[in-house]
């Protein structure tokens, strides 16, 4: 066991664990944050997808070892706690099924948009290409993904 200490949304968080434990358990189980969800184990569909400094990662694969010091965001602080426009646009365009990967879906499609905030569908499709979505529901998060990247341009970046 070990100390490790990040910021997960905003707020430092301090835990004794193994500093291999994965992150997602971490966030899941010790910090009690379940938007985040434990899909495959293996970092290949994406439903584990937080953000580490800005940038998407696998959450199940990542040792918590590696957050000492970072910034974590999850689903649950993607915003501020204020709904973001991919959230907004989720909704508008019926996106969820099942709705498990959607956690994972919408924190990969924000870290793209930080990045590039007018994406083509060829972009999409090739970012959100490692997100597995078991329902089919890739026409609607591409269209969901262009409306909030509109939304966000109204709005000087979403916020």
């Amino acid at each position: 066991m070990a100390i490790s200490k990040f910021v997960l949304n905003g707020h430092e968080v301090q835990i004794d664990v193994d500093p291999e434990t994965p992150l997602l358990w971490v966030i899941r189980e010790q910090l009690g944050l379940t938007g985040t969800k434990y899909g495959c184990g293996r970092a290949l569909c994406g439903a584990c997808t937080v953000h580490l400094d800005g940038k998407a990662i696998r959450s199940c694969v990542y040792p918590v070892s590696e957050a000492e010091g970072r910034q974590v965001t999850t689903i649950e602080g993607l915003n501020g706690g204020v709904q973001h426009p991919l959230q907004a646009a989720w909704i508008a365009e019926n996106v969820p099924q099942c709705g498990y990967c959607q956690s994972g879906q919408i924190m990969g499609a924000a870290a793209m948009l930080a990045v590039n905030p007018a994406p083509s569908d060829e972009d999409i499709a090739s970012v959100m290409a490692s997100h597995i979505c078991r329902c089919g529901t890739y026409p609607r998060i591409r269209l969901a993904i262009h409306r909030a990247a509109a939304q966000m341009g109204r709005n000087g970046g979403g916020r």
